[in-house]
């Protein structure tokens, strides 16, 4: 297992690519709920635009 660990003396190289990779590839999961959020948000937010607007058309 140590041998393992030690990645033939390149550990160092392994471990901080794998940790990288691992914060990036966290970071873009992250990104991609809060955009996805956001764009429901958005979407929700025109349409009560759009309603509001409808619903002033329709009084008149």
């Amino acid at each position: 297992m140590k041998e393992f660990l030690a990645m033939g003396g390149y550990a160092f190289y392994v471990w901080t690519s794998f940790g990288l990779t691992f914060v990036v590839m966290t970071a873009i999961v992250l990104s991609s709920i809060y955009q996805r959020r956001q764009a429901i948000n958005s979407v929700k937010r025109q349409a009560a635009v759009a309603r509001q607007r409808a619903d002033q058309k329709n009084s008149l």
